[in-house]
């Protein structure tokens, strides 16, 4: 089984007996033990681990299992620097004919990820956190290798009223189809980098790949991306030039603000489908 398993009430009731009986297992050996009982495996990469314990972790976010304590002593100590690289940034001042065809790479390891860890870093206003669970990174680079935008997919916002209305899907589906949307958590243009349209045409870019990108490296496509643009910060122009649609504005709190206190910046919310029947494919019903 490639796809995330739907979330029943009988998943659930499976999850919360393996729970009960291995009271000595951490999360790492119950998301094994869960990815065998359902077959939830890529061919040739073994059971789908992370995932797994991404999903296991937005439960019990939700109230609706009970994990035992992570057990990650990672995570308790001071996370390891990034290396702030050197970054050429001699102005590009031109039009985007110049630069073309701009050359997308999915980054995973070595000099690449290096760089991309660097530049944002340095030079996005939220910087860059370890990524957790299923996630894309992109740089974009100009015929001639130069390094024009840095692109990062991640986990898609548990909740969200404005979105989860305008797609109509209701709990059950959005627990079980939610793995089918990921969120632009970061998209990156440097400030040496001035070149009209070029923002749109890169999201362009990527939407085009990014759901076979995400079989191949995950086992299963994508039907929509989001995103969510700070209003007191950003517009959401380049969002919208690249055909995204505008849905709503969040609540103003965090997916960890159980008790409706935390304040946070409202945001503009933004979806771009992928591909005909997408709404479809996120309700979990027949085209």
């Amino acid at each position: 089984m490639l796809t995330r398993p739907k979330i029943t009430e009988e998943l659930l009731d499976q999850i919360r007996q393996t729970i009960e009986s291995h009271p000595d297992w951490g999360r790492t050996r119950i998301s094994i033990h869960l990815c065998e009982l359902w077959d939830w495996r890529i061919p040739g990469l073994g059971v789908k681990d992370i995932s797994c314990r991404d999903m296991l972790r937005d439960l019990d976010r939700a109230g609706r299992i009970r994990l035992p304590a992570s057990q990650n002593t990672l995570a308790q100590s001071p996370r390891r620097s990034i290396e702030r690289l050197s970054h050429d940034t001699t102005p590009i001042v031109c039009g985007l004919d110049e630069l073309r065809p701009l050359v997308v790479e999915a980054v995973e390891s070595g000099c690449a990820l290096a760089e991309f860890k660097s530049l944002l870093v340095q030079h996005h206003y939220l910087h860059y956190n370890r990524t957790v669970g299923e996630n894309m990174k992109y740089i974009v680079r100009s015929k001639n290798g130069t390094i024009l935008a840095c692109l990062l997919f991640g986990a898609a916002a548990w909740k969200c009223q404005d979105r989860d209305a305008y797609l109509g899907w209701n709990q059950e589906q959005r627990s079980s189809r939610l793995f089918m949307l990921t969120d632009n958590v970061r998209f990156l243009i440097p400030e040496w980098v001035k070149v009209p349209c070029l923002a749109s045409h890169t999201l362009s870019l990527v939407a085009r790949r990014i759901s076979a990108d995400w079989e191949t490296k995950y086992g299963h496509g994508l039907a929509c991306l989001e995103t969510f643009v700070e209003r007191n910060r950003f517009r959401g122009v380049v969002y919208r030039a690249a055909n995204w649609t505008h849905v709503g504005v969040t609540a103003g709190r965090g997916r960890n603000d159980r008790q409706h206190e935390r304040a946070l910046s409202e945001k503009d919310i933004y979806l771009l489908p992928l591909g005909p029947g997408w709404r479809n494919r996120l309700l979990g019903e027949r085209e």
